[in-house]
Parts: C-alpha cells; sequence; structure tokens
C-alpha cells in the first residue's frame, strides 16, 4: 500500500508547538494557543514541506545556489541585486497545481461560502527561537480576499525568504540557507476596533511580576511598526490590579478601508475598559503559564466585545535585571490622579519647583533659581538658565536632543518630547518631575521616588581597569574641573558650542568689527580650561558644528546666515569652514595658542559633518597652510556621522586621520531617517536598529583593519550594555558618554571586556 502523502495544508486544531519544522514559529505557536483554548481567531498553515517541495519541484535550488556563491553580504550594493535575482526567480515559477489546490480548499473550509479577508503570514521554521528572532524578516499580507489571492501572496511570502536582510541574518547566524523553511499561517482577520501589543513581563524596568499592555484604536499594526503611540497600562501579577495608565490622543485610526479620523469625543478616551484590561492581562498569564513561565510578546485584537490573540511569541530582548540601571517603578507611591502627563526620560534624576515658562530665549534672566523650566525646546542660548534650573521639561525633542544632552551633562533631570507641557502648566504652579520615566506630577513628590528606588551608585568602578578607554562629552567649562577628578581617561568630545554661546556674538561679526584676536582669545581661554583640567589626558575638540538657527541667534547672526527648511542636514561642519576659511582659521588660532603658548598637548582636534572625501583633503589642506598638521603629538580626528563616512571610511582613512569617533544620534538619525528632534517619530530612532548595527560595526572593524582609533560618542554605551558588549567585540578602542553615566560605562564597559575575554 503506497504511503499516504502529507497534506500541504493543516487546520490549526492540527498544530502544536512541537511542530515548529512544519508550521514555523508564528503558525505553531498559533496551533498551540487555539488547542489550549486561547481565544485565536481561526486558520490554517501552509505547511514548510509545501515550501520544499515547491523547490524540489524546480530547479530553483541550483539558481539560489549558483546566486548566493561568494556573496561577500557586507557588500550592500551586492546583496541586495542578490535578494532581487533571487526573488524574481522565485515568483517567476509557477506553483505545484496540488499545492495551490490545498490552499483553495482549506480557504473554502476556513470561510464557508462567503470569502472572508484573511491575513496571510511569513512563518520561518527557525523563528522565533530563544537564541535567535527572524522576526519582521519575511512579508505579512493582511486583508487577502479570495483563494487566487491567498495562493499568490503564499508565493510572495515563499520569496520573501529570500530579502536581503534575511540573507544577511542568516549567514550571520550560521543558519543554512536551505534548511530555513518557510510555512504560511492564513488566519481569519479580526476588523480590530482596538488593538496592541501585551507583553507579561515589563519590558521598561525588566520586572517579570508586571504585565504590560498597548492599546490603540483600529488595526494593530500601526501599534507594531510606531506609526501610532499606544495607551500603556502597567498591570500587577498578582491580583491583577492596574498599577499605571499613560492615556494617549489618538486623533485617526488604520481600519480595513484605510485611515479614518476619529471623533473628539473618543480621542482622549481610555482605549481599553478596566474591564478589558484585566481580562486581557488574565489571559497574558494564561498563556505565560502555558508556556511553562516564559514571559511573551503578544499581539491582541478587540472586535465587538470580544478579545482576540494574534499571535505570541517569546520576549527576546529582556536583558538581566543587573541591566536595568535608570528605571523606576514607582507603583502605589505617587497616586493616578497627581500625574499630570508623560514625556520621555531624558535625563536621569527626579526634580520638584515651581515651574517657569519660557517661549523665547530673550526671557531666559526670569528663570530663577531651582525653578522648572518648561519651553517648547532649548537651544544654547538657554544654557545659562538651565544651569539655574532643578529640572527641564520641553514640548519637543528626543534623547538626543539639545535639551536632553545639555541637561545630561549639568546633571539635571529632563524629560523631553511631553507635546503640551508649556500649555498644561502655569508658570508657579509646583511639579515633580521623574527622569527616568517621563512622569510629571503635580505637588512634591521627590522624598517618596527616592524612597521606592534610590538612586544607584557606580563609583566603585571609578578606578576599574579597562582597555577600551571611557571618555566623557563635555562642553560646559563650570563642570571640567570636577569631571577630571572623576578618574575618566579624557574627553573624547570638546563641544565648541557652549564656549561660542557664551562668547555670543557671531563669529563673521568679530571680523567685520577687526576684533578677530579678542573671538581667538575668549575661545582659546574656553579650550584651556579643559586642557589644563585633564592634562596629560586626552581632550579632542570637536570643531565648531553650529547650524544656521543656531548661528542665526548669536548677537549679529541674522545678518550673516540665511534661513533654512532643514538645518540638520543644512549648511554645517566641514562645507562651513570651506566656504568660510576666515572664520574657521580663528578656531585654528586658539588651538594653536593653547598647544604651542600655553604648552597643552593634549588638545587634539575632531572634523564634524564630512560629507565627502574631497572634503576632508580641502580642510587638511586649509589645516597645512594654517600650520597645524598631523605630526609629533597632534591628532585629526574625523567624526563618522553621515552613512558615506561609513561607506567610504577606507577612502577617509587613506586621506589622513589618526581616528575616528562615531557620532551615533546623527549617524542613527540619517541612517533612519529619522529627525532626532521630533518626539512624533523618537519611536523610530534606535541605535540598536540592525541597519544602524551594521554601519556601526562595518566603521569599527574598518578602523581597526587600519590601525587607527575608534571612539563613539553618545548615550548609547550606557543606555544599552548589549550594544556595549558588541562594540568592545568589534574592537571600539574607546566610549565617550555624559559624565552623569561615566561610572555605570566604565562597569559595563568591564563586564564587556572580561566576557568577550573569556568567550574567545
Amino acid at each position: 500500500m503506497p504511503e499516504r502523502k502529507k497534506p500541504y495544508t493543516l487546520h490549526f486544531s492540527e498544530i502544536s508547538r512541537k511542530d515548529l519544522p512544519t508550521a514555523g514559529g508564528k503558525g505553531a505557536n498559533l496551533g498551540e494557543m487555539f488547542q489550549a483554548k486561547i481565544p485565536v481567531p481561526e486558520g490554517f498553515v501552509v505547511t514548510a514541506q509545501a515550501y520544499f517541495n515547491f523547490l524540489d519541484s524546480t530547479d530553483l535550488r541550483e539558481k539560489i545556489q549558483d546566486e548566493l556563491k561568494g556573496l561577500d553580504v557586507e557588500n550592500s550594493k551586492k546583496l541586495q541585486s542578490t535578494a532581487k535575482n533571487i526573488q524574481e526567480a522565485i515568483i517567476k515559477e509557477k506553483m505545484p497545481e496540488e499545492i495551490s489546490k490545498q490552499i483553495k480548499s482549506s480557504y473554502h473550509n476556513l470561510c464557508g461560502n462567503t470569502d472572508k479577508p484573511v491575513a496571510v503570514r511569513s512563518s520561518a521554521t527557525a523563528e522565533d527561537l530563544p537564541e535567535a528572532s527572524f522576526a519582521g524578516q519575511q512579508e505579512t499580507y493582511l486583508n487577502t480576499l479570495g483563494w487566487r489571492d491567498v495562493v499568490k501572496k503564499t508565493h510572495k511570502c515563499w520569496a520573501s525568504l529570500f530579502g536581503a536582510r534575511a540573507i544577511y541574518y542568516r549567514k550571520q547566524q550560521g543558519f543554512d540557507h536551505f534548511k530555513v523553511g518557510i510555512a504560511v499561517p492564513v488566519q481569519l482577520m479580526i476588523q480590530s476596533e482596538v488593538s496592541g501589543i501585551m507583553f507579561t513581563a515589563n519590558p521598561l524596568t525588566n520586572n517579570s511580576d508586571e504585565i504590560s499592555i498597548e492599546a490603540a484604536y483600529g488595526l494593530g499594526q500601526t501599534v507594531v511598526s510606531g506609526e501610532l503611540t499606544p495607551d500603556q497600562y502597567i498591570i500587577s501579577k498578582s491580583g491583577l490590579k492596574i498599577l499605571e495608565r499613560y492615556i494617549v490622543a489618538q486623533t485617526w485610526q488604520l481600519t480595513r478601508k484605510g485611515r479614518s479620523k476619529i471623533s473628539r469625543d473618543y480621542q482622549k478616551k481610555q482605549k481599553l475598559s478596566d474591564k478589558l484590561i484585566t481580562e486581557l492581562a488574565s489571559i497574558g498569564k494564561r498563556i505565560e503559564d502555558h508556556y511553562g513561565g516564559k514571559p511573551q510578546d503578544i499581539e491582541w485584537g478587540l472586535y465587538r466585545g470580544k478579545l482576540y490573540i494574534v499571535q505570541t511569541r517569546p520576549i527576546t530582548t529582556l536583558g538581566k535585571k543587573s541591566e536595568i540601571q535608570s528605571v523606576v517603578a514607582i507603583g502605589e507611591i505617587v497616586p493616578l490622579k497627581d500625574i499630570l502627563f508623560e514625556g520621555m526620560g531624558a535625563s536621569p534624576g527626579y526634580a520638584s519647583g515651581k515651574v517657569r515658562i519660557i517661549h523665547l530665549a530673550k526671557d531666559i534672566n526670569k528663570v530663577m533659581q531651582g525653578e522648572v523650566l518648561v519651553t517648547e525646546m532649548t537651544n544654547p542660548d538657554f544654557v545659562p538658565a538651565m544651569r539655574r534650573a532643578s529640572a527641564i521639561v520641553t514640548d519637543e525633542g528626543g534623547v538626543t536632543s539639545h535639551a536632553a544632552i545639555v541637561s545630561r551633562e549639568l546633571g539635571i533631570p529632563a524629560i523631553v518630547g511631553t507635546e503640551i507641557a508649556t500649555s498644561m502648566l502655569k508658570t508657579g504652579e509646583i511639579i515633580t518631575i521623574n527622569g527616568y520615566t517621563g512622569k510629571v506630577y503635580s505637588g512634591d513628590y521627590t522624598e517618596q521616588l527616592k524612597t521606592a528606588k534610590p538612586e544607584q551608585d557606580f563609583s566603585e568602578y571609578r578606578n576599574a581597569k579597562t582597555a577600551t578607554k571611557v571618555y566623557v562629552n563635555l562642553g560646559e567649562p563650570d563642570l571640567a574641573d570636577k569631571t577630571a577628578d572623576m578618574g575618566v581617561d579624557g574627553v573624547g568630545l570638546l563641544r565648541a558650542e557652549f564656549m561660542i554661546a557664551a562668547i555670543g556674538k557671531h563669529p563673521r561679526k568679530f571680523i567685520e568689527e577687526k576684533k578677530q584676536k579678542q573671538f581667538i582669545t575668549k575661545l582659546a581661554e574656553g579650550m584651556e580650561v579643559f586642557a589644563k583640567a585633564f592634562d596629560p589626558r586626552p581632550v579632542i575638540y570637536r570643531a565648531t558644528d553650529f547650524k544656521t538657527n543656531e548661528y542665526r541667534s548669536l548677537k549679529g547672526g541674522e545678518k550673516y546666515e540665511d534661513e533654512e527648511n532643514n538645518p540638520l542636514i543644512g549648511f554645517r561642519g566641514v562645507s562651513r569652514y570651506i566656504a568660510d576659511a576666515e572664520v574657521f582659521k580663528m578656531e585654528i588660532d586658539a588651538i594653536k595658542i593653547v598647544r604651542n603658548k600655553m604648552g597643552y598637548k593634549n588638545l587634539h582636534l575632531m572634523l564634524p559633518f564630512v560629507r565627502t572625501v574631497q572634503e576632508l583633503v580641502e580642510v587638511k589642506k586649509l589645516l597645512s597652510e594654517y600650520e597645524l598638521t598631523r605630526k609629533g603629538s597632534f591628532e585629526l580626528y574625523l567624526m563618522v556621522e553621515i552613512p558615506s563616512n561609513v561607506i567610504l571610511l577606507e577612502d577617509f582613512i587613506e586621506a589622513g586621520i589618526d581616528g575616528i569617533s562615531i557620532g551615533s544620534n546623527d549617524l542613527t538619525m540619517l541612517i533612519l531617517g529619522a529627525d532626532r528632534d521630533n518626539e512624533k517619530i523618537a519611536h523610530i530612532y534606535d541605535e540598536r536598529n540592525p541597519a544602524v548595527l551594521w554601519a556601526l560595526e562595518k566603521a569599527i572593524t574598518t578602523a581597526k583593519k587600519h590601525n587607527v582609533k575608534a571612539s563613539i560618542c553618545g548615550q548609547a554605551p550606557s543606555r544599552y550594555p548589549d550594544l556595549t558588549r558588541k562594540l568592545v567585540k568589534w574592537g571600539i578602542t574607546s566610549v565617550s558618554v555624559s559624565p552623569d553615566v561615566a561610572y555605570l560605562t566604565r562597569k559595563i564597559v568591564s563586564e564587556s571586556e572580561f566576557e568577550v575575554a573569556t568567550k574567545k
């Protein structure tokens, strides 16, 4: 009797988590939950065997092998073209009739007499494993209607297994391209009225005793993709008590018909009722318990009053509790009624004080000592007032905005991107801000917050020996001596902007008034403060990187600066030095005074925003003309903050530099196309994005290959311990952070070096 052929489609009721080789991670989890009576919308899976049969019935294996032969996945252009060629070849081949017939039959059995919209998802047979996550690498197609379209979308899912990102990831993880299969779950669409994500461990605090639920009106892909900021509810697992709520106004939603407006009556309402929140949390607990107590990342939807689970996977991003250094779980310490609003915690700590709302820099003299400065966004002109403030709260900006960076350097708490601070608050009222969580409270709660979670002291790591140097980012002269006493290895980024803002007048105005010497002397005095405090440790001065809007705010600036629509990628950095060499010469003369006349040979130069190799060559000619060249003890560094710097780094190195410093703030912004000062897209901005990680690794390994120093300046090494481990592994020679996290960073670097050394 001939062996019966295995079916190419299986209903969820025929699948369990043991069927990962057949149904892939997504499909196996859906079947497992369906059988466990979790409320999962019905569906079926086109098995991985169908995909493998498709490959075997064609000559695709040979074609794919030929395309992948000798492929250097680090060659982005070649990787993209290879992926395109393979995907086109897969789509070109016809799906075997037996497979398409079974898809048709399963779709009709699922829908009954009337075609219904379904979600067609990719489910790699190696995805959602504890040690590897393939999530997001293959395609998903929503609202697919009719069996023919399901067949077509299944075919496209197969092709997506050979997208550029998927090929790269498998190569990096050591997976055989032909041993990773792909199944395709087909699931009835839930036209969710409310949907979102649930984590059965709080992903921000790493607290496994809490459940975090995110909720928004409409279909859930807006939450998953980050297009909308959802409500957030924190629930205790014991007793299912709602500990915190963060309600966000939502003006639009995504439905099957596309985007639609939300009426004013509903925009500011809590998306889920308390009853549904606790019901959903209870389902989350059931799922976690079913998976052996492993925390889960769950997608859910609410349709006609009923909650549905559409996906679950293990949370792969939870770090060890020791890695979570700057998040405070306040629980019931502050009554919910006293939480006014929330933004992004940008500088750690707590502070309370009277509100002082300032809209224009000319009014900063109104800010008194100890007040909370509230404004739309700060710029260098605000620094004197920021020094007097006990805390900063802004409407705009992200964690790398001016307000965030300066607050961290000054060591005062800050919250950015609230959108509503200047309209919600009134001058004179007393508030408390929590720079860890981003919450703003009515009244003074500093003592309660400190009692709830005392700030951690990492000063014991002051003298920890690390091969990777720990530098600081500075610009405020008043902090030079204090920071130098912290035992850090030097200044990896000395900002010119603070000193020039203190001078207060546009450099061109000094030239017009023939007072160049006055400008040079003041700038040299500012540099001397840092060089003297840190001598003999290196101080790397970044030449002026004011943008046009910042230059315009200086006295006389409007005369010399045009208005630009996008100053972030406008007339800045080295382009300015070449176009206006006379101003650049004043900076160089100041450096020469500090190095040659004052004798501080520890002062070096870094060039920001160098768009092309030719720009580097031209500015080096200027340096030679001004008699400041790479010889003896003087070093020249290149800021790597533009994708072209990474792509052409070998050419930049060949032009002659001693080291690079990765400006992770601008580099992340320019790779992701996300304005780092725009709070509406701050959720997209993440140094851990695969594209940014690729750039970081490429830059560091290229520098190492050519024996030049490689540093990084930004908050990423102290915010993300896993990233620091990668930086150390790749060969970074130093990290430069704000003084408030220097000891913490030393701790992370020390532990990372130990881990890397013991794994060799």
